[in-house]
């Protein structure tokens, strides 16, 4: 396996995973982090593998990291993939979710994976590459406490069906990963943002949903603790980017496949489902 691609987010995690993985199996990686140790650890970890400082909300960064990719492959070379996995989560009722941190998720989600797109598109159409982004099955199965990053997700489902219709002229594939519980560092931050939710939660927020603490502490301890390794999505990646006829989509992980099923359950169904699940306490 041969030819240039470029990782976003991979300071840890499945961006992390599929770098190496990547790299491993011959590929020539550029792999964005925000952090120089995280570039230098990288950059130790495979000689395959060229660091990008790279933030993906910033259109400085992304100038530069195009002209750093084109200088380095010469004035004729392409990619032969972006994989688009930089992303942030986090979690409140959306009845006092600080439309800060809206706007922040969907800048990072959203409009920096769209700004990541339109940067490099053009050396990928070059190369004749192939475009992956790294959704969430949160994007089809929203719950609740997690209304922001569904949301992110789901327009990461929306960009891919269109990109993948306006790409088709030049044969450009365009798949979506949609992973379950993955083992990465966001479970141990999401423990941290659950902990410290009373501490930033306004009075009445506390006083409306406070029981939701506990709960969210749960059932979040309960999924990390399925979760399954980052290098299973790599995998995925892999195959999307070298398959013959790689799938539009793709599923990572049993609970995913499951939850893609609960799904399809008719909505008041699946909510009384949902609020079992997680115990959402009865106010009325």
């Amino acid at each position: 396996m041969t030819g240039a691609v470029v990782v976003t987010g991979a300071s840890t995690g499945i961006g992390r995973a599929t770098a190496l993985r990547l790299a491993n199996g011959g590929m020539r990686v550029f792999a964005g982090v925000r952090k120089q140790p995280d570039a230098d650890e990288l950059r130790k970890d495979s000689p395959n593998i060229t660091p990008l400082l790279l933030d993906v909300t910033d259109s400085e960064h992304l100038t530069a990291a195009v002209e750093e990719v084109q200088r380095q492959l010469g004035d004729n070379g392409g990619l032969q993939g972006l994989v688009n996995n930089a992303g942030i989560s986090g979690g409140a009722p959306t009845e006092f979710l600080p439309l800060d941190d809206l706007r922040g998720m969907l800048e990072v989600n959203v409009i920096g994976m769209v700004a990541t797109t339109q940067a490099f598109l053009p050396l990928v159409r070059r190369g004749q590459g192939r475009i992956v982004c790294i959704g969430s099955i949160g994007g089809r199965l929203a719950v609740p406490y997690l209304a922001a990053y569904s949301m992110s997700k789901a327009a990461v489902s929306a960009f891919c069906d269109s990109l993948r219709g306006e790409l088709r002229p030049w044969g450009i594939q365009v798949a979506l990963v949609e992973p379950g519980a993955i083992s990465t560092p966001i479970w141990d931050k999401g423990l941290r943002d659950v902990d410290g939710a009373q501490e930033s939660w306004p009075e009445q927020a506390l006083e409306l949903y406070g029981e939701a603490i506990p709960m969210m502490r749960k059932v979040t301890e309960r999924t990390a603790s399925h979760a399954i390794p980052a290098d299973n999505v790599a995998k995925v990646v892999e195959h999307a980017l070298t398959a013959a006829r790689p799938r539009t989509r793709y599923l990572v992980g049993t609970d995913a496949r499951v939850q893609a099923m609960v799904r399809r359950v008719p909505d008041r169904a699946r909510d009384a489902m949902i609020a079992r699940m997680i115990g959402t306490p009865k106010k009325a």
